[in-house]
């Protein structure tokens, strides 16, 4: 195994993490008519600059790939070593199929789109698909890599992934089936989902650079 090698990949999705989470920060703030507890930010992948949000999705899901490559790498030999790195692979996955299939707009976003528009559109499908699987690819994984760190003996980091994995699911769950409402409802299901959204990224960071930090040299 090259160290040096597998450290880069890994240090893809040190990046990709803090990448999608302050550029699309950014977004949701000067985003004209982008409301955070309204809007999740797939949306912002629809109107004059949705390309940013579009390259965003592509790029940062091919860092985790990448990231996922260097994990299975660093892993080779040891508990976890398959299922960890390959659903981290397949959220990397989902996240440029997300890019690649634009959500459909919804809640007055883009503006000029009516605040009860519920039109779906098979790009729209298959965004909610891609995302879905690999929503699913990053809950497991985390359990995956919980049971890994049990067996060691880490409890922060058996925690750490558990609580990470059930509050994606739970938080998933809601996006899916309350984004349709209005009021109180919606705004909880949003900051919730996005709050998941940057636990989900933080998670994946931390894990990269404690399988770095773990390799010869690290």
């Amino acid at each position: 195994m090259n160290s040096t090698t597998t450290k880069a990949l890994l240090a893809c999705t040190l990046v990709a993490g803090p990448l999608y989470v302050v550029v699309g920060a950014i977004e949701a703030f000067v985003r004209p008519g982008f409301d955070p507890t309204r809007h999740d930010l797939s949306l912002l992948a629809n109107g004059r600059w949705g390309w940013i949000h579009i390259l965003l999705l592509v790029l940062t899901g091919l860092l985790t790939v990448a990231g996922a490559i260097g994990m299975r790498r660093a892993l080779r030999g040891s508990r976890g070593e398959t299922w960890g790195p390959l659903l981290i692979g397949l959220y990397g996955a989902g996240l440029i199929g997300a890019g690649v299939f634009v959500a459909d707009p919804m809640n007055g976003f883009p503006p000029g789109t009516s605040a009860d528009a519920n039109a779906v559109s098979w790009h729209g499908i298959l965004h909610f698909v891609c995302g879905g699987i690999g929503f699913l690819g990053l809950i497991s994984a985390c359990f995956v890599f919980a049971r890994r760190f049990a067996a060691l003996g880490e409890r922060g980091w058996t925690i750490f992934s558990m609580a990470t994995g059930v509050l994606y699911f739970a938080a998933f769950f809601g996006i899916a089936s309350g984004s349709q409402q209005g009021g109180a409802v919606l705004t909880f299901v949003v900051l919730a989902f996005t709050a998941a959204v940057v636990l989900g990224w933080a998670w994946i960071s931390a894990l990269s650079f404690r399988v770095r930090d773990a390799l010869p040299g690290g």
